[in-house]
């Protein structure tokens, strides 16, 4: 079936089966963990010594790990932008409680637990500068950013679509180094984040499908135009205090590519997993420029490969405000 209308018909038609994919893709709160499941329990005598062996299992973290976290829970904290900038899609209404405001602000919900877990850890660890993470969380909340998705909803799951699958990425990659540098509880909670963040990523790449189903040329239109943008990770708006909004991205991401915790070559090869998840190279019914849409979002991971090769990660290590001592 292909729908001839508008952005907000096709919002409508998803829509009818949104409490089917928050009864799919997110659990209910009474049975989900939360961070307290997975921190010392303050209330117990033991919690002193539980702390104390926290903060000796994080020494083999190297710098760039503890950078790299502090840069992921920053942006796992500034929620509140990206739910408000969900609300203001085409086909949203704030004013409900059902459809896809309850999609939205459940899958918050989930979310904000990441950011709230992170947080206390590193609060715990003692490796960190909190004062200076806590500002670079509130600027980044405050400048707000853009993404390139305007209002419309095509392009906001694109985004979502991608950034889902890179932050999986990320957390799987910390929860590996952590357990490698024998701090197993932080393992296991980078571990149930990446858990979360794959969950979410089948959810709105389940959304672009259905939409492609119905109204492909402008689908591939807008996956053509978000991969022609680049997909920029809100981290890309991180800064420190007395640092311009983007330096402080440039040096975490190369702290990352460092660590390959998350690199180039994983941005081309979500690139390439969303290309095969959607089947773009069947994908019929599309008019002209979707044609020639579908051709540049299928040529492209081969092109950024090419220069990925050409790519030299710096290894010069920048000394990150949030780091203590």
């Amino acid at each position: 079936m292909i729908l001839s209308g508008t952005r907000l018909d096709v919002m409508r038609f998803v829509g009818e089966k949104i409490d089917a994919s928050v009864d799919e893709f997110l659990k209910p709160i009474e049975t989900n963990w939360q961070p307290a499941d997975l921190l010392p329990d303050s209330t117990k005598e033991s919690f002193l010594d539980e702390v104390k062996l926290l903060r000796e299992s994080t020494r083999e973290l190297s710098y760039d790990y503890v950078a790299v976290l502090v840069g992921d829970t920053i942006t796992e904290e500034a929620l509140p932008t990206y739910e408000s900038w969900l609300m203001d899609m085409e086909g949203i209404d704030q004013g409900s409680s059902t459809g896809w405001t309850r999609w939205i602000r459940s899958w918050t919900a989930e979310e904000n637990r990441h950011g709230d877990l992170l947080n206390k850890f590193l609060y715990l660890s003692g490796r960190v500068n909190m004062r200076a993470m806590e500002v670079s969380t509130q600027y980044l909340i405050a400048d707000g950013f853009d993404i390139g998705t305007g209002r419309d909803p095509y392009r906001n799951f694109i985004y979502t679509s991608f950034q889902e699958l890179a932050t999986n990425v990320s957390h799987r990659r910390t929860a590996t180094l952590a357990k490698q540098a024998g701090c197993n509880q932080l393992s296991k909670i980078c571990g149930v984040i990446a858990s979360d963040e794959m969950r979410h990523a089948k959810a709105y790449k389940d959304f672009v499908r259905q939409i492609f189903e119905v109204d492909p040329s402008e689908m591939m239109l807008a996956f053509e135009d978000m991969m022609r943008k680049k997909i920029v990770m809100p981290a890309h708006f991180l800064r420190e205090s007395g640092v311009k909004i983007g330096q402080t991205f440039s040096h975490f991401s190369d702290a990352a590519q460092r660590l390959g915790v998350y690199t180039t070559y994983d941005y081309i090869e979500i690139a390439e997993a969303l290309v095969a998840e959607w089947q773009i190279d069947t994908m019929t019914d599309l008019n002209d420029a979707g044609q020639r849409a579908r051709d540049y979002v299928m040529a492209l991971p081969a092109r950024l490969r090419r220069i990925a090769e050409r790519t030299k990660v710096p290894t010069l290590e920048y000394p990150f405000s949030w780091i203590a001592g």
